[in-house]
């Protein structure tokens, strides 16, 4: 089998393996694991930062050869092109304060010209005024591609002086103007394709140049002053529902626009690896959950509900932790999160693939994270059909840990000020980082006032590093192309020879017997587009190659083949790896079911209920066609429900059919399961949208005797009546006598609002309505529209502001005038010796009304669990001296006026079927579409001020002190 092993590379490159079987004995020679290296350095200090031993940094350049660096890719020259956002959100950082260019943000190409490892030389390719602070650039050629919300543009150089002589709008439509979760950088696949990504600040409604149409959107609004709408459950031109931030393919002429993955929050960007696998990193809503993912093509990442119209923070489930609630892990349909690596920042990614620095990093993703000072590393290994991700911290400005990132601290310890904005492989195999400098990082803030940037250079120590020159007129030097570590120069070799055809075919084929994988999958991408001698190749490394990554590389080659991608499936479904029989899954997304059925089959005949991954992508495989295969695969199961195999009722939970209604309930009440199987047969009901499912919720709760099922099936009921289950039932209970108002309020509000009343008169029944809970809200919504004078306003305010009600008095201060009301100085507080002890007196008394920590407290704002990880003592005591000036995503607060007159204020958590608000006690309110007359946000927070809580400043003093010892992030 060795023999096998050694030759099998050569036999298939003249294609004669199935030849060669005839004499030797015929053994699967295809392998089902492989191996990757283990990161398993010890670090030392080079240049102030902490790297791998024997590697070096240097500074590249600095200001002022370029400023605001976010984004960086480098030429077939070994030049580094640099996008700057010097213009970097003005409505929050005063450009009279701060470096502006009144002509637009720039890009900049800098050059090691002497071949020292220092750039000497600096330019200005394009100043723009259509550039607001742009996130993303990819030099593919002579076009040079910058990502600036709503448009990505292309500019061209036709004539090679570095100036561009064409400016094109390629796509337009994104949302997320002047916003940090907005359009990242483009990136060339291995597979001549082109791949982005964007953020959540939708919509997102663009058109590719074939008129193809994406719509996408979600609740998400905020950040921004711009970003004031957006919509959730679009409809794109290929009939399915696209979430959140996307990550997008397109072929090289703009046509064929197609989503690869869906609802992010905000991944920086994507980076493809030479074997098709795209990774990326994403930022989390401040509660120590960002994360670094595979992203499985086609995959839903999990941050709102699967249409979008639902925040995670609305979702979360009881007993859940943060994480698992913030991801919708879950829930059917969504694809593992990844690496959790806490608070942070995440910017760049790269999958490094070059020799330099030695077999034990080639391979390895790097992602870059502003907050934490550091470029983490992983060499991903295979789990199943998905990846291990184990972190290491390769590159960091401090020794220490920083674990406990707080993201607005201010930090006087200037290695704390290094911002990797974004980490790139330069021609000659050396890693550059762009660094943002800045004492702060996120929030669309920035408090360097000269717009100071500068790139790292990383290299082996004693190693000289150099640029190759790369000549593209020959065969010789578009392989080299090709084979260079800087990724979308690689391209430019791919479509030179490419546009040869089969004449540089036998150039090609010599390229499989490299060492290096990444390079051998090159040419299997390549060789897949040579005509039919090239394509036999590949077919023959589909079904023979000892290595999966190979086949995996093979498969995703030729399933774009729409003609015979079945012929090529037929092959890979019995692939000993589970990561070949994943791809095969995820390409019978939109195949129809008379012709998949048989492969559907022979793939859950593999299937064991212990790898996500693989159900999640064999669950893709049966999308729109979850009927058929329940019915198929159900005929080989016991015909008793409660004897299924474990692999088939994790495969029902995660298809969730409604044919299944009658045998989940069964499930349910079978005595003999396990809490969890029992558990899996409820959650698998409450995702079905179908009166017979609300029927079968209702009878096992009524009926079972477990307690826990029982409280499961409460909480659903509880929560589906609101969304998805609320036009499939009666809930009259949740309906109807609340939203009036009561006829002696109706009657005050009435002639406070005749035009003929005096002002006297008004201010004497606005101080009766201001004693009760609606008439306080009549009163606040009023005074929003505008429809109070002064005078009333005036008279109005010392009796509102001692409404019983918190809620009234909180939100009164947008509008009304308290008078006599001490301002607290956070520097006198932090003058005062804090007790933690007494602070946690005052917590319970003031603080778990709203908040948790761990168990403790009420789920109304947001969680305290782990604070201490994420705010100093100063940002503390900032945010509960004026908690409306930086609110939180999820708990800005809105204000629904219904048509029968009423006022309610509180949190959005979902809009659908219905609106529903949690208001200041927790209640959630839900609201019918066509009862509500207008909605609008709120300046004002309903968080009350430490004097509105009676606290004094000892009160926050060790309040704040407490807080600090919080740091339990996995709740």
């Amino acid at each position: 089998m060795v023999f096998i092993k050694k030759i099998g590379r050569k036999l298939t490159s003249i294609g004669v393996v199935a030849m060669a079987c005839s004499f030797i004995c015929c053994e699967d020679s295809r392998r089902a694991e492989y191996e990757t290296p283990k990161l398993n350095f010890q670090t030392t200090m080079s240049n102030d930062f902490n790297v791998p031993e024997g590697w070096e940094v240097n500074l590249w350049a600095e200001s002022p050869a370029l400023f605001n660096p976010t984004n960086m890719d480098v030429d077939s020259k070994g030049r580094i092109w640099v996008t700057e956002a010097v213009n970097y959100r003005d409505f929050n950082n005063d450009p009279k304060h701060h470096l502006n260019f009144d002509k637009g943000d720039r890009v900049v190409i800098l050059e090691d010209t002497d071949g020292d490892g220092i750039s000497d030389t600096s330019k200005v390719f394009i100043q723009d005024k259509d550039l607001v602070a742009p996130l993303g650039i990819a030099v593919v050629g002579n076009k040079v591609f910058v990502s600036c919300a709503p448009t990505l543009f292309v500019y061209t150089d036709e004539d090679g002086d570095d100036v561009p002589d064409k400016k094109e709008a390629f796509l337009t439509g994104f949302g997320g103007f002047d916003h940090d979760h907005s359009l990242h950088s483009l990136v060339v696949g291995p597979d001549g394709k082109w791949y982005f990504n964007t953020g959540n600040a939708g919509p997102h409604r663009v058109t590719d140049k074939a008129g193809w149409q994406l719509r996408s959107g979600s609740v998400y609004t905020g950040g921004t002053p711009y970003n004031d709408k957006n919509e959730p459950a679009q409809v794109s031109d290929d009939g399915r529902i696209w979430v959140g931030g996307l990550a997008l393919r397109m072929n090289n002429d703009g046509t064929g626009l197609e989503v690869v993955g869906h609802n992010f929050r905000n991944s920086y960007e994507v980076a493809l690896d030479s074997y098709g696998n795209m990774w990326q990193n994403d930022n989390d809503d401040q509660v120590v959950t960002c994360r670094v993912s595979w992203l499985m093509e086609g995959g839903n990442a999990g941050y709102f509900n699967a249409n979008g119209k639902r925040t995670w923070q609305a979702d979360r489930k009881p007993g859940q932790d943060i994480f698992t609630a913030h991801w919708h892990q879950d829930d059917p349909g969504v694809m593992p999160a990844g690496d959790n690596t806490g608070a942070g920042s995440p910017t760049g990614v790269v999958v490094y693939e070059g020799d330099a620095f030695g077999p034990e990093y080639r391979g390895m993703l790097l992602s870059a994270d502003a907050g934490r000072n550091v470029i983490f590393a992983y060499q991903p290994s295979p789990n199943g059909a998905g990846f291990d991700l184990k972190r290491r911290d390769l590159i960091t400005s401090t020794q220490e840990s920083t674990e406990g990132y707080i993201w607005n601290d201010i930090d006087e310890d200037k290695r704390k000020w290094f911002r990797p904005s974004d980490v790139t492989v330069g021609t000659d195999g050396a890693i550059y980082i762009s660094d943002w400098y800045d004492p702060v990082v996120g929030g669309h803030q920035m408090m360097d006032t000269l717009g100071y940037g500068r790139i790292y250079r990383i290299s082996p120590k004693g190693k000289n590093l150099t640029i190759p020159k790369i000549d593209l007129s020959t065969i010789e030097g578009q392989v080299a192309a090709l084979l260079n570590p800087a990724i979308n120069v690689r391209n430019q070799g791919f479509e030179k020879l490419l546009e040869q055809g089969e004449q540089v075919f036998e150039e090609v084929k010599k390229i499989l017997d490299s060492d290096n994988p990444y390079h051998q999958s090159r040419a299997i991408w390549l060789l897949s587009k040579l005509g039919n001698e090239g394509k036999a190749i590949v077919k023959n490394v589909l079904k023979s190659e000892p290595d999966p990554r190979l086949r995996i590389v093979a498969y995703r080659a030729l399933k774009d083949d729409a003609e015979s991608f079945l012929k090529y499936a037929t092959i890979a479904v019995n692939d000993p790896s589970p990561q070949v029989r994943r791809e095969v899954a995820i390409s019978l997304r939109d195949t129809p079911w008379e012709e998949s059925s048989a492969l559907i089959k022979e793939l859950f005949k593999e299937y064991n209920d212990h790898d996500p991954w693989f159900l999640e992508a064999f669950g893709m495989a049966m999308d729109g066609k979850e009927e058929l295969a329940y019915a198929e695969l159900l005929s080989n199961q016991h015909e008793d429900p409660s004897n299924w195999s474990d692999s088939f009722a994790s495969l029902v939970w995660r298809i969730h059919p409604k044919s299944a209604i009658k045998a989940l309930k069964e499930r349910a009440l079978t005595e003999s399961l396990s809490p969890n199987l029992k558990k899996q047969a409820v959650d698998a009901l409450a995702f079905i949208n179908e009166t017979e499912a609300v029927k079968a919720m209702l009878a096992i709760k009524k009926s079972s005797t477990d307690k826990s099922v029982k409280e499961t099936c409460q909480w659903w009921l509880d929560f589906r009546k609101s969304n998805d289950w609320y036009a499939l039932w009666d809930w009259e209970a949740e309906n109807g006598e609340e939203f009036s108002v009561p006829d002696n309020i109706a009657k005050l509000n009435e002639t406070l609002l005749n035009q003929d009343t005096s002002t006297k008169k008004r201010i004497e029944v606005g101080k009766e309505m201001a004693g009760s809970l609606i008439g306080g809200r009549l009163l606040i919504s009023l005074a929003a529209n505008d429809q109070l004078s002064n005078e009333v306003i005036s008279g109005i305010s010392e009796v509102i502001f001692n409404n019983p009600e918190l809620e009234i008095r909180t939100l009164a201060s947008e509008h009304f005038k308290k008078s006599g009301e001490k301002q607290m100085a956070i520097p006198s507080i932090l003058k005062l010796t804090g007790e933690s002890s007494k602070g946690e007196s005052v917590f319970l008394s003031k603080c778990t009304t709203c908040h948790k920590n761990g168990t403790m407290g009420n789920d109304i704002g947001p969680d305290l669990s782990s604070i201490g990880e994420k705010f100093d003592k100063t940002a503390i005591l900032d945010a509960i001296i004026h908690p409306n000036a930086s609110i939180v995503f999820g708990y800005e607060p809105v204000m629904i006026k219904t048509k029968s007159g009423q006022a309610f204020f509180g949190f959005l958590l979902s809009e659908g079927e219905t609106t529903v608000l949690k208001d200041m006690t927790g209640k959630q309110i839900v609201i019918a579409p066509d009862e509500i007359d207008s909605k609008e946000k709120m300046k004002t927070g309903i968080m009350p001020n430490a004097t509105s809580l009676g606290l004094t400043e000892q009160d926050l003093a060790n309040l704040s002190s407490y807080l600090l010892t919080l740091k339990n992030s996995t709740l």
